[in-house]
């Protein structure tokens, strides 16, 4: 690799590492606010929150690192033809295919980095964001050490407190259970205090009363108790052999236990399939993007007017791309054997970048195509 390939490839990394810090900080302040709402409302506390946040970065990560290579490589690319160091290129007899090296060293490596993330960061961040989050679920006290709000801990179940002090007595509470369609139970207490017993949490509420709702003939009873004890860790979510998200089952599990995937999971063979070749397919539209980015911004000769033809049909590219992948998962889930579709939008990208190369061979043949797509687009 000549200097000048070393310094071009420099650029492209340069530029791609700010753009893939700028699309990851606006996708994570997005998703950062609804999961911090939702994590401190549970009360649980900052590091859990930035556990979690942590956890869901490779995907973060895997969804912009495509678009922050297509944008690296138009914007360097942009940059050298305006300080016509391409046409200094050119006029040296240099092709369009030797000065694409740089494009194309920068596609293979973030396709490398590409497939780190989803043949093994990825799987292994969401595995443990599931174990985390069940985790989280099963901490029955902090989800109903909240006072002054109706918390929902499991379906048919509402539960309330007044007030917490200190000492962690708890002041008025109301208990509603109504997971049995045939009996309604409504405890309430003047004080209570959560006890946990190894594995098990338990509710002793202190001069309170009950109140049983018959749903058949519609008659309550009531019965004043001075101590009650109510068994909270049915609240908890539990599994003995919980379902793993599609994306935290390994590669090398849908490679060679696909059977043995559908009895644990459940998933059928079309889901493994298109997920275990999107994740060789997202490395090879990182070399696509990569390829018709550059490509694209070759096309023509120098203009006074930028290069906004070329960079406009690169972006309209990328969109016919990102469409087709959308369309060809669909026939994939419901017929395995037709898992090749998947690879079809990445292998329409480098046909498409090979083609743009191709063209800029011969400028006034692509000057021409760019000024009559640009009429069309005016008209």
């Amino acid at each position: 690799m000549s200097r000048y390939d070393r310094y071009v490839l420099s650029q492209y990394l340069l530029f791609f590492g700010f753009f893939a810090l700028i699309l990851v900080a606006v996708f994570w302040l997005n998703r950062a606010v609804v999961l911090f709402d939702r994590l401190i409302g549970d009360g649980q506390s900052a590091l859990v929150f930035l556990e979690f946040t942590a956890l869901g970065l490779p995907n973060l990560i895997r969804m912009v690192l495509p678009v922050a290579a297509f944008a690296a490589t138009l914007w360097v690319t942009n940059r050298l033809n305006s300080e016509s160091e391409l046409t200094v290129l050119r006029a040296t007899g240099t092709s369009p295919w030797q000065m694409a090296r740089p494009a194309l060293a920068f596609g293979v490596i973030t396709a490398l980095m590409m497939s780190a993330l989803t043949h093994f960061l990825l799987p292994a961040s969401i595995g443990q964001l599931q174990v985390r989050e069940r985790e989280v679920a099963r901490n029955v006290t902090a989800k109903l050490l909240t006072e002054g709000n109706f918390l929902h801990p499991a379906d048919g179940v509402t539960f309330y407190i007044r007030q917490i002090d200190p000492d962690g007595t708890l002041h008025d509470v109301f208990l509603s259970d109504r997971r049995n369609p045939e009996q309604t139970v409504t405890y309430t207490g003047a004080r209570a205090f959560l006890l946990r017993d190894g594995e098990k949490a338990h509710l002793i509420m202190v001069d309170g009363m009950a109140q049983r709702l018959n749903e058949n003939n519609r008659k309550l009873s009531t019965t004043v108790f001075s101590d009650f004890s109510y068994d909270i860790s049915s609240l908890s979510q539990k599994a003995d052999n919980p379902i793993r998200n599609i994306r935290a089952i390994p590669t090398r599990e849908l490679m060679f236990a696909q059977a043995a995937v559908t009895e644990r999971d459940g998933y059928s063979p079309g889901v493994q399939n298109e997920e275990l070749h999107l994740r060789f397919a997202r490395a090879v539209i990182c070399v696509a993007v990569s390829l018709i980015g550059y490509a694209a911004l070759m096309l023509g000769t120098f203009s006074r007017f930028g290069v906004w033809r070329q960079a406009l049909l690169a972006f309209l590219v990328l969109i016919l791309v990102e469409g087709m992948r959308g369309v060809v998962s669909e026939p994939v889930l419901k017929v395995p054997s037709l898992w090749p579709l998947i690879y079809l939008p990445a292998l329409t990208g480098l046909v498409i970048g090979v083609g743009f190369l191709q063209l800029a061979t011969n400028p006034g043949f692509a000057q021409g195509i760019l000024r009559f797509i640009g009429k069309r687009l005016s008209a």
